[in-house]
C-alpha cells in the first residue's frame, strides 16, 4: 500500500531513471532561467508603457505578417470586440495601424505601427543584450560546449515541431 504523495513505482532501468533525471534536471534548469530572462527583458518595455498584451500582438503580427481582426482575435482566443478593444488602445498609443487592403476595401488589416516597431527591435535588443551580459559569465573553454548544446536544442525542436501535432498559433486558418 502506498502513503498519500506517495508516486507509483514502475519497473525502469537504471539507465531509463538517469535518462528521466537528466531531463528532469534540464527542465528545471531552463525553466529558471528563462523566466527570469523574460522577466528582464519585459521590465523596460513595461515601464515604457507596452504591455505584456501589447508585446503578444505584436508579436504575433511579427511572425504571421498583418491580418484581419477575426483573425487575431482567433490568435489571441478572444472575442472580436475583445481584439477590436485592444487594438484601439495599440493604435491610440502608435504600437499598431488599420490599412485597408485596395483589393477589397472592407477588409481591414493590423500591421505594426512605428512605435509598434520601435518596441519589437526595443524587445529584441534588449534580449540580446541580456543574454550578451550572461554569455559574458561563461569561460572562454565552456563558450562552445553551450553553443553545442543549444544547436542539439534547436535539432530537437525543430523535429518536434515537425512530427508533432499541429499548432493552431502557428498553422492557423488563413482564411479570414
Amino acid at each position: 500500500m502506498r502513503s498519500i504523495g506517495e508516486q507509483p513505482t514502475s519497473p525502469k532501468t537504471a539507465t531509463g531513471s538517469a535518462e528521466t533525471a537528466s531531463v528532469e534536471a534540464i527542465l528545471t534548469e531552463v525553466g529558471g532561467w528563462v523566466g527570469e530572462l523574460r522577466c528582464a527583458s519585459m521590465g523596460r518595455l513595461v515601464q515604457g508603457d507596452v504591455s505584456m498584451s501589447h508585446m503578444h500582438v505584436l508579436w504575433l503580427l511579427q511572425h504571421h505578417g498583418a491580418m484581419a481582426m477575426s483573425r487575431l482575435a482567433d490568435y489571441l482566443d478572444v472575442s472580436l470586440s475583445n481584439a477590436s478593444g485592444i487594438i484601439d488602445r495599440m493604435e491610440e498609443k502608435g504600437l499598431i495601424e488599420r490599412v485597408r487592403v485596395p483589393d477589397d476595401r472592407r477588409l481591414v488589416l493590423v500591421r505594426p505601427g512605428t512605435e509598434g516597431l520601435r518596441a519589437l527591435a526595443e524587445s529584441e535588443t534588449s534580449k540580446r543584450e541580456g543574454l550578451r551580459s550572461v554569455l559574458g559569465h561563461l569561460t572562454p573553454s565552456e563558450r562552445p560546449v553551450v553553443l553545442a548544446a543549444i544547436r542539439s536544442l534547436r535539432r530537437a525542436l525543430s523535429a518536434e515541431v515537425e512530427n508533432g501535432p499541429v499548432h493552431r498559433h502557428h498553422f492557423a486558418d488563413t482564411t479570414h
